[in-house]
């Protein structure tokens, strides 16, 4: 990953939703990703330029792009139309980004698409998150690792989000060896990561 000082950046082309430029590296701002607050908290998986990664819940494409500065190529699956015009956009800026509009809750449609991946990020605002983490898990490569981003608050508004994560992490247990889990404060309230293993 890519300092300046205490500053996380990427080395790709800059101008892709108005970030700040240190040193010809685009500012991968913590409160705008979940990822870049997961590096910014000490954690995560390194990204190298070897690596194909499953990204589940791109939205307008953020974080996409800067995953995509680091890495060999990002399967951007996102389902809603408005923020999937953007995707497409920043896509068409980068020759490692493929956006697939489909619902990550139902892979077999983008089975055909997606080889496999040495990493899954998946950030889905969903009340079937660790559902989607579990159906997704072909595509990973066996030793590569996943990070779920939980949205407790999507699963449930009413109960505490310790108990909807603790709920998350017995659903995925039997499917992933969980390396690690993060709290996401003080960039995100009420998000989690897992990070996890094949």
């Amino acid at each position: 990953m890519i300092w300046i000082g205490d500053t996380l950046t990427s080395a790709g082309e800059a101008g892709v939703y108005g970030e700040r430029v240190i040193s010809g590296h685009r500012v991968w701002d913590p409160y705008r990703s979940k990822l870049s607050a997961l590096y910014h908290l000490g954690k995560g998986v390194e990204l190298s330029g070897s690596m194909r990664v499953l990204y589940l819940g791109a939205a307008h494409g953020t974080t996409v792009s800067h995953v995509s500065d680091y890495v060999e190529v990002v399967y951007a699956v996102e389902m809603a139309p408005r923020p999937m015009q953007d995707l497409v956009e920043v896509a068409g800026r980068r020759r490692n980004i493929i956006p697939i509009m489909a619902d990550a809750a139902h892979p077999e449609g983008y089975a055909p698409i997606v080889e496999e991946v040495d990493l899954i990020f998946q950030d889905v605002a969903s009340p079937v998150q660790a559902d989607i983490a579990i159906r997704n898990r072909s595509f990973l490569a066996r030793g590569g690792h996943l990070i779920l981003v939980v949205k407790t608050r999507s699963i449930d508004t009413a109960a505490k989000p310790e108990d909807v994560e603790g709920g998350v992490r017995d659903a995925i247990r039997p499917y992933y060896t969980i390396l690690d889990s993060t709290w996401l404060l003080p960039y995100h309230r009420d998000h989690v990561a897992f990070i996890c293993k094949r």
